[in-house]
């Protein structure tokens, strides 16, 4: 882990995380003797794929997929072979398509990212197996000078959850559209997250604000 490329991190790379932090993280990751996901190459995946004058939405999400194979470093998003879809990302799915009528036909939510819909998790890491596992590393201090370096304009923000919602209490609801709904997990979903309609509402925003909508559903279109 002390090799990690951060050549493709553009702007964000002047972020003090990168100095101040993330050594003691990679520290830690040497030490930690299991498995972490995802690979090191993919870790600051939804930072290199989604640069900061190109954050349009932001969704925060938790911490990557425990199961091998599945997590990418995008939030929510995972490996495109990837069956049964992660339980969440199916009521995502299921959600869109009440809301706008189509959902992708996988878990692979990169072409998201590439329409400038930024896909964080708070926890960039993972042990294999083990949720929340490293979630006292200090990935944090990245999230919240993430959402301070893009809070330079007015953006959509659709914060799923107590998680995402305390994540991000300082992101102004005056001046940005910020969504928080329950987390669409099987638990909570019904809970106000399905019936919200963040997709169609982001669009809206994003239309009334002069930019094109986001292509929530077909990846070949974009």
């Amino acid at each position: 882990m002390s090799a990690l490329d951060l050549t493709r991190l553009g702007a964000w790379r002047d972020l003090p995380f990168f100095t101040d932090t993330l050594p003691g993280i990679c520290d830690a990751l040497e030490a930690d003797p299991r498995a972490t996901l995802p690979a090191a190459s993919q870790i600051f995946a939804a930072l290199e794929q989604t640069r900061p004058d190109d954050v349009r939405v932001v969704i925060l999400g938790q911490d990557p997929y425990p199961t091998p194979g599945h997590a990418h470093g995008l939030a929510f998003s995972a490996e495109a072979t990837t069956t049964p879809l992660p339980r969440s990302l199916s009521n995502i799915f299921k959600e869109m398509r009440e809301d706008i009528g189509a959902a992708p036909d996988t878990a692979d939510l990169r072409f998201w990212a590439d329409q400038g819909v930024l896909l964080l998790n708070t926890t960039l890491t993972v042990p294999a197996g083990n949720a929340g596992g490293h979630s006292t590393l200090g990935w944090q201090e990245l999230t919240a000078q993430i959402l301070q370096r893009i809070s330079d304009r007015p953006r959509v923000y659709l914060l799923w959850g107590a998680h995402a919602q305390k994540a991000a209490r300082d992101v102004d609801p005056e001046i940005n559209l910020k969504l928080e709904t329950a987390h669409p997990s099987p638990l909570s979903a019904r809970r106000g997250f399905f019936g919200s309609r963040p997709f169609s509402r982001s669009n809206d925003w994003l239309r009334a604000h002069g930019q094109s909508a986001i292509n929530w559903a077909t990846p070949e279109a974009v």
